[in-house]
This record gives C-alpha cells, structure tokens and sequence, in this order.
C-alpha cells in the first residue's frame, strides 16, 4: 500500500492551492489530491482518502455523502456560523490569518493521533544550535526581533543573523513554516503558538 492520501473538495483553486501547500508543511509524508466537485471524486475510489478537505458550500450540496464519511471530513469554513451549523463535523475556518489556520490544523492533526499527543520526532543534532532553538522558539510564539533580543539579552544585529542561519540551514523561509517545523520537532507545543 502507498502513502495516505488526503482529498480536497474545493472549486476555489487559490483555496486548494495554499491548503495543499500547508497540508504538505503539516504532514509531509501525505498525498493530496484535489477535486472541484463530489461527482469528479466518486470517480476516483473516494473511500481510499483518509480525510477529505470540503468546501462549505458543496457539503451542503452532497451532505449525504459525506455524512457516510463523517469521521473523515473536515469542513472548509468562512465563518462561525458556518462551523455552529456543522457540529458533527470537525471544521477548519480558512479565512483566518496564517498563523492561525497553520496552529488549526496542527490541533487537527493531533486529534488523529492515539491519546490526543502528536509523536515527537526525535531531533537532530546539528542542525540547529541552542541559541538558534530559543530564538526560533520565541519567533514561532509570536515575539518580534527587538522582544526575542531582550528576553536573550542579545542584540538586535544578533537575533537577525540567528534568523538568516535558522533560515538558511532549514530551508525553510515563512514564518509559518518555522512554526510547523518547531511544532513537530518539539521546540514549541501547540499551546505556545
């Protein structure tokens, strides 16, 4: 058997497009496939996914289907009122900042996980120093550059250069990214984010 694979059921194409790429930063070892109807999914062996990303207004649309799926289906959200309406559905408001929505779907996959807890991969060393982890852990909570150089009473310039290094050495230059990394690998739980 190969990789899981996960659908999203959206006609949004920007919507896909930066679900996917989150999606992917989350849980790098998933597929993801995407559709713009239930109709094109039918088509595809919908119950090899197992979880489907839905747009809103097509679940109300093809609401029987995915209540078949209920444990499966996460709804894409614009609103509160959307959500209340969907109560037996784990739903995902979209139209929330990043940071936000990257901390959502860390909670998400948490749940799927024995016992509420996400395995913690085991770090490597090396690829970060010490002072590169405090800083990148205070950067994903949400402390600015000049806030992470006085908790470490370390200089602006310094904080900066750490930054450029962490960086440089992950690959990986959003600061949602840098949350998702610090997440996964242990540095900040999701409660700090």
């Amino acid at each position: 058997m190969g990789r899981p694979t996960m659908a999203i059921v959206c006609a949004n194409s920007l919507t896909v497009i930066g679900l996917k790429q989150l999606l992917l930063s989350v849980m790098p070892s998933m597929d993801i496939e995407d559709f713009v109807s239930v109709r094109q999914l039918e088509d595809s062996d919908p119950d090899r996914f197992i979880h489907y990303f839905v747009d809103f207004n097509i679940l109300l649309t093809d609401r029987p289907f995915f209540l078949q799926r209920v444990r499966r289906t996460i709804v894409l959200t614009t609103s509160d009122e959307h959500a209340k309406q969907l109560q037996e559905f784990h739903c995902l408001r979209v139209t929330v900042p990043e940071k936000q929505l990257v901390k959502s779907l860390l909670f998400l996959q948490q749940l799927g996980h024995s016992r509420g807890k996400m395995p913690v991969r085991p770090r490597v060393s090396g690829i970060l120093s010490a002072r590169e982890v405090e800083v990148l852990s205070l950067l994903v909570q949400g402390y600015i550059n000049k806030e992470v150089a006085d908790r470490l009473c370390i200089s602006l310039a310094t904080v900066i250069t750490h930054r450029k290094n962490i960086t440089e050495k992950l690959g990986i230059r959003s600061l949602s990214g840098l949350t998702i990394y610090a997440v996964m690998n242990g540095y900040v739980d999701i409660d700090q984010i």
